[in-house]
C-alpha cells in the first residue's frame, strides 16, 4: 500500500479534456494527460484491499493494487512488468476501456474510485518512453504453425501469447492495415493509430508475421490454410451491423456507422476511399443508436462540419447514480456524457424511428415517435408507443449505430461448415474449439459484440487452449 492515508488525503482526479473549440478542429486524442506527479498521487489513493474487487471486475485480472503501489513508490519499470503479466496492450485499454475495474473499486462504494485507468495509461507510456517495451522473439521454436484470421484485439492478443511460447504465428487481415476494430472502428480522437503501429512493429520484430489485404475465403482458401497450418484461430469479430428496417431505408443518405467511421479513419491515415464518400459537412445528421459507436459518429460529424447533430436512442435514459439494479461491486451502467456529446449534440431517449421520407432518391425527413417502457410481472421490459407523440425531423444524413448481430458467415465460416448458435455466432466448447477439430475461435466472433478488454481476454484464453492442444500442456496464464 503506497500511502496508508492516501484515500483520505487526496481527491480523485482524471485527465482534463482539451478545449472544445480547439479539439473539434483536429482528430488528435481529446485529453491533456495528468503529469507524472499527479499520477503518483492518484496511485496513492489505492487502499490495497484485502479482497481487490478491482481485479475481480477486470476481465484480464490486472493486479491494480500492485502496480498502484509501485507507481506511488516510483517503481515504474516494476509496475510495467507487473501489468504485462496480465495485459498485452495497456496502451489500448488505457485509452478505450470503460474501466470496469473502477466500477468495482472499494472506494467507489461510498466515495470516488481510484483513477486506475489513468495509472495504467501512464505506466505503458512511460514504458515506451524509457524503451522497456522491446521485441521478445522466443529463444526456442516449437515448429508448430498457427494461423490467426483477423487482427483485432482478440487476434492480436492470441498472436502475442502464442508467439511468446515459440509457435510460428501468421495473422491474416483482409484490410490493408492491422488492427481491425481498433484501427477502423474507433476514431483517432479516442485512439490515434500510431499507437497501434507502435505495437504492431514490436510484434513483427518479435517474430509474428502479418499478411494484410488478404481476405480468407476469397483471396485464399480456408482449406489451404488448414492444410498448411497446425491450428487455425478465427478472430474476425462481429461485423454484420444491425439494420434499421423501416420504410424508406433504401433512400440515399442512410449509412451504417461502421462504414462512416472507417472512411474518416482512412482519410486520417492518407488512404484512398473506393466508392461513395460519406461526409457530414454542412448536413443535418441523425445518429440512430445511443451507445459508444453512436457517440463516435457524433464526434466525427462535428469535426467534419455538420450543421446539426441529433442522437436518438430507443431505450430509456439510464439513471445518473447507482441504484438497486447495479449494486457495488457490479459495474454501474449509469448515464454517461462522452467528450463527443459535450462538443454539441441534441440527445434524446425513448425515440423510435418509424419512417424515412425523401425526394429524388435522397432522404429529407425522419418520422419518429416517443415510446415508453414498462416491466411486466416477470421483470421483462416491454415498449409501447406514446399516442400523439409523432414528430418529424429534417435530415440529410442518417447513421445507423445499432450494434452488430453476428460475424460474416460468407467465406471462411460457411466454407468450414461451422456450427452457429441461435444468434449466428460461432459455437465453441470450453476450450475455444469449434465444430471443426482443427479450428478455434475467440473474441466477438464467439461471444457476440463486446468490449475491447473482453476480446483481449478471450484471445489470451484461446491462446492457452491452443497451446495445450498443440503441446499437451501450457505455461500461458490465459
Amino acid at each position: 500500500m503506497g500511502k496508508i492515508t492516501g484515500f483520505k488525503e487526496y481527491d480523485r482526479e482524471v485527465s482534463k479534456e482539451r478545449d472544445v473549440k480547439a479539439r473539434i478542429k483536429d482528430y488528435k486524442e481529446v485529453y491533456d494527460r495528468l503529469t507524472e506527479d499527479k499520477v503518483k498521487i492518484q496511485a496513492a489513493r489505492c487502499m490495497n484491499c484485502g479482497t481487490p474487487f478491482c481485479s475481480w471486475g477486470c476481465p484480464l485480472g490486472n493486479l491494480m493494487p500492485d502496480f498502484n503501489d509501485m507507481v506511488y513508490n516510483d517503481q515504474w519499470k516494476k509496475a510495467y512488468e507487473r501489468i504485462s503479466l496480465t495485459s498485452n496492450f495497456p496502451e489500448f485499454t488505457g485509452r478505450v476501456c470503460p474501466a470496469l475495474c473502477e466500477g468495482s473499486c472499494t472506494l467507489g462504494d461510498n466515495s470516488d474510485a481510484v483513477s486506475v485507468k489513468e495509472v495504467e495509461y501512464a505506466i505503458i507510456e512511460m514504458a515506451y518512453k524509457e524503451g522497456w517495451v522491446k521485441p521478445a522473439e522466443p529463444k526456442v521454436r516449437t515448429g508448430k504453425k498457427v494461423a490467426i484470421i483477423g487482427s483485432g484485439p482478440a487476434g492480436l492478443a492470441a498472436a502475442a501469447e502464442l508467439n511468446s511460447v515459440g509457435h510460428n504465428v501468421t495473422v491474416f487481415e483482409r484490410d490493408n492495415k492491422v488492427g481491425g476494430l481498433l484501427r477502423y472502428g474507433i476514431p483517432d480522437f479516442k485512439l490515434e493509430k500510431h499507437v497501434i503501429d507502435r505495437r504492431v512493429d514490436i510484434m513483427t520484430k518479435s517474430g509474428i508475421e502479418f499478411k494484410t489485404s488478404t481476405n480468407v475465403g476469397y483471396d485464399i482458401s480456408i482449406q489451404d490454410i488448414k492444410n498448411e497450418f497446425d491450428v487455425v484461430l478465427l478472430t474476425g469479430g462481429s461485423t454484420i451491423p444491425r439494420d434499421l428496417k423501416v420504410e424508406g431505408r433504401e433512400l440515399n443518405g442512410i449509412h451504417f456507422a461502421v462504414d462512416y467511421l472507417k472512411q474518416q479513419n482512412m482519410r486520417n491515415s492518407g488512404l484512398n476511399i473506393d466508392g461513395e464518400e460519406i461526409t457530414a459537412k454542412d448536413k443535418v445528421v441523425v445518429v440512430v443508436g445511443g451507445g459508444d459507436t453512436g457517440s463516435d459518429c457524433i464526434g466525427t460529424a462535428i469535426r467534419q462540419g455538420a450543421k446539426a447533430v441529433y442522437q436518438y436512442e430507443i431505450m430509456p435514459k439510464p439513471p445518473t447514480e447507482r441504484d438497486e439494479t447495479m449494486p457495488w461491486p457490479l459495474f454501474p451502467k449509469v448515464f454517461k456524457t462522452t467528450s463527443s456529446h459535450e462538443e454539441g449534440c441534441i440527445r434524446e431517449f425513448c425515440v423510435s424511428t418509424k419512417k424515412v421520407e425523401g425526394k429524388d432518391g435522397f432522404i429529407e425527413n425522419l418520422k419518429g415517435i416517443r415510446v415508453e417502457w414498462e416491466k411486466d410481472a416477470s421483470g421483462r421490459m416491454s415498449m409501447k408507443e406514446v399516442e400523439g407523440s409523432e414528430f418529424e425531423q429534417k435530415v440529410d444524413l442518417i447513421l445507423i449505430a445499432m450494434g452488430f448481430v453476428h460475424p460474416q458467415h460468407e467465406g471462411a465460416i460457411n466454407d468450414l461448415g461451422l456450427k452457429l448458435d441461435g444468434r449466428g455466432n460461432v459455437v465453441a466448447d470450453e476450450n475455444y474449439k469449434t465444430s471443426d477439430d482443427k479450428v478455434f475461435t475467440a473474441g466477438d466472433m464467439r461471444t457476440g459484440q463486446s468490449l475491447v478488454v473482453h476480446a483481449i481476454h478471450d484471445g489470451r484464453q484461446a491462446a492457452k487452449a491452443i497451446d495445450e492442444y498443440l503441446m499437451g500442456e501450457s505455461s500461458l496464464l490465459g
